[in-house]
């Protein structure tokens, strides 16, 4: 398989949000190549419970993990950083969402690619457009919800 350029939101709001970033991003580099990394956006919670605020990142990488390979990495990172899933959308230590993986459409029970709700979260497309502003078309980084902060870089 040859490799694929794909790209993950990653976002915490519990504990030490910025090394649950860094800590994800340095364990995933050992199964792909890591590209580039969003600056570092503080964002409010979208959707769900009374939560903190999150830090968010999008990555860019080259993988030739195939898409549900990478969804069962995504997944381990998150057991590691002892994320519980309690309430939907509720607060985690962290979440790797696959937002793009190539050309690739998938919508099985596992995995939905590009990311459902990826265009309606101001705090996955401007991170993105960090990163790739040619797949994020301006009026829809307009209308996107949420609330989001430049803060740095991780």
């Amino acid at each position: 398989m040859s490799a694929a350029r794909a790209f993950l939101s990653l976002g915490s709001n519990l504990g030490d949000k910025q090394q649950y970033l860094r800590d994800a991003i340095f364990e995933l580099s050992s199964d792909v190549t890591v590209l580039g990394v969003s600056r570092l956006y503080e964002t409010a919670p979208v959707g769900g419970v009374v939560q903190d605020d999150f830090l968010n990142v999008v990555i860019e990488i080259d993988t030739v993990l195939s898409p549900l390979e990478l969804l069962d990495r995504c997944q381990a990172l998150e057991s590691q950083a002892n994320r519980v899933r309690l309430v939907r959308f509720g607060p985690r230590t962290l979440d790797v969402d696959i937002l793009l993986y190539g050309d690739s459409a998938i919508d099985s029970e596992r995995l939905t690619i590009p990311h459902p709700r990826m265009f309606e979260r101001k705090f996955v497309l401007q991170p993105l457009s960090d990163l790739a502003p040619e797949l994020v078309p301006e009026e829809l980084l307009l209308a996107a919800l949420g609330d989001v902060v430049a803060i740095g870089m991780l």
